[in-house]
């Protein structure tokens, strides 16, 4: 809380300005607009500012400079009342003599900085009948007076209570210095005259409730803390940036004996419900899905929020749990997969009706994409070791690929390439025997598919898949490679485009075949001469 001092209001000390005031039905001072604060600080500021070196202004005639004397003559009236249960008072200005005609034709000077109004007085309650000044002094000179009632005060606020405790029996004034935020500070001790303090924070911001919120429990206010959580309970809280500031604000109250357990429900859960069962059950809805554009949807959005988990999960075991609810989701679907294959591939399967065959291709292809997507979430876990020796193993999955027309089995090799693809880019690190096996099962039908995948699957990238490829070839040892790719010679200088292109990956193996050995050899003869000349 800033500094608080006692002190006496002394007369004519400070010029006073008028502020528009609205006034609400229960009678209490509705804080002005941040306008009106904002314009007072704007002035002042600009006032203390150095004065710029431009030319003055062209003399105007003397009746144009009469003119705007009488337009710009202040009036110097009584302080009127704003309403019945509070009032503003007006600025103090001494009596101004008359203006002579000689005085017509010379320039008006300018009022200077200490002359200007830099304060607003407020007065709270029937008029007249208040018995305590507040001052809020806030930065750069700007201050508020406020004429309030003790009473009040003392009923709604623990601070004011205290200090009114300790404070002289003959002293009526608390001067409040390094006010941060003097217009919410106005507009919460405005509140302690309200009686439906609820319908008056519905027509506020979040962010501005937050800021009373914080003056409130700086105040000891507590039936406006509890107003304000109310209000942030029910409205709703508009992007992250805004929620992590209602969140971080009620948090901090909750030591205060004050009930945020409503507001925190919306962010946090009471339900015994494992997070694997929740999200076991999600996935589920998904891979589950008939409606291809819902699905496909929904794919894409709960990868983006696994990801975002990624990026902030500090402790294995919420990721532990997630691996092990994606495994059971692939095990499943890759047992699904092989059923729908051996469905397929039955003799009686031709001379099923046509519906039934364009029904089990969908099948197919539902449960390959969800096997695909399956491992991009793995893949972007970098937990898709485990995936790559699941697919591996598939061998029957493999033998029955060759009986089913192209049509129905070429989904299939879109998760053969996105392996290939992850080993090349180092997304995941399966051992020697699980890539050596996984290129022995699933090359080959690969390379069948290739032709098919290329015009007929629009989201296959050559280049990526032919790359990946290659380079998990070349992890090999140099004898497995040179197996591979003498047999990957043979079906490219057969098919040509219709099989994967991997020079780049052939030229590589040769220069570790044929060049290095020879240099070594240079290296070693070099070495035998040079020790023959030394003899």
């Amino acid at each position: 809380m800033a500094e608080i001092r006692l002190t006496k209001v002394e007369q004519g000390q400070t010029k006073i300005r008028n502020v528009p005031i609205a006034v609400t039905p229960e009678g209490f001072w509705c804080c002005p607009s941040p306008v009106v604060f904002q314009k007072t600080l704007k002035a002042h500021n600009s006032l203390h500012k150095p004065k710029s070196s431009s030319p003055p202004p062209p003399k105007a005639t003397a009746h144009r400079k009469q003119t705007i004397l009488n337009e710009k003559k202040p009036s110097f009236g009584p302080s009127r009342s704003v309403s019945d249960g509070q009032r503003a008072l007006g600025p103090e200005v001494p009596d101004t003599p008359a203006l002579g005609a000689s005085l017509v034709a010379e320039r008006v000077p300018r009022p200077k900085v200490e002359n200007l109004p830099r304060k607003v007085a407020i007065e709270f309650g029937e008029p007249g009948t208040s018995n305590m000044k507040v001052i809020l002094l806030g930065k750069q000179g700007f201050c508020v007076k406020l004429s309030v009632h003790k009473n009040v005060l003392v009923e709604n606020s623990n601070f004011f209570a205290d200090k009114l405790a300790e404070q002289q029996s003959g002293s009526s004034c608390l001067e409040i210095e390094e006010c941060e935020d003097v217009e919410i500070y106005v507009e919460t001790v405005g509140l302690m005259y309200c009686k439906e303090m609820r319908q008056r924070l519905m027509k506020q911001s979040v962010a501005r409730v937050l800021r009373i919120l914080k003056i409130a429990e700086l105040l000891g206010f507590n039936s406006c803390m509890q107003s304000c959580l109310e209000y942030l309970e029910a409205v709703p809280w508009v992007g992250d940036e805004e929620e992590e500031k209602v969140v971080s604000s009620v948090l901090r109250l909750q030591n205060e004996g004050i009930g945020v357990s409503p507001v925190l429900k919306r962010v946090s859960s009471d339900i015994s419900k494992a997070p694997k069962d929740t999200l076991s059950h999600i996935i589920g809805l998904v891979l589950g899905s008939n409606e291809e554009r819902g699905r496909r949807e929904m794919k894409s959005v709960v990868l983006k929020l696994l990801r975002e988990n990624n990026s902030v999960s500090s402790s294995s075991s919420p990721a532990d749990v997630c691996n092990q609810t994606l495994y059971d989701s692939c095990r499943n679907c890759s047992n699904s997969l092989l059923l729908l294959f051996k469905q397929a591939a039955e003799p009686e399967s031709s001379d099923k009706p046509v519906d039934n065959k364009d029904s089990l291709v969908k099948q197919i292809a539902l449960a390959s994409d969800n096997l695909s997507w399956l491992l991009d979430i793995l893949a972007d876990r970098q937990a898709a070791d485990e995936f790559a020796v699941m697919w591996a193993g598939q061998q029957e999955l493999a033998a029955l690929h060759m009986k089913l027309p192209i049509v129905s089995r070429y989904h299939v090799s879109i998760i053969t390439a996105r392996l290939f693809v992850g080993i090349g880019k180092g997304e995941l690190l399966p051992s020697k025997d699980t890539r050596q096996l996984l290129l022995q099962t699933w090359l080959q039908p690969l390379i069948n598919d290739y032709n098919w995948l290329q015009h007929g699957c629009r989201s296959f990238d050559r280049k990526v898949v032919e790359e990946g490829i290659g380079r998990t070839i070349l992890t090999l040892p140099l004898e497995d490679q040179q197996s591979i790719m003498l047999s990957w010679l043979g079906s490219f200088l057969k098919s040509g485009d219709s099989c994967p292109n991997l020079q780049k990956a052939f030229e590589v193996w040769w220069r570790r075949t044929f060049v290095r050995p020879y240099v070594e050899g240079q290296q070693g003869n070099s070495l035998q001469s040079d020790s023959s000349m030394t003899s």
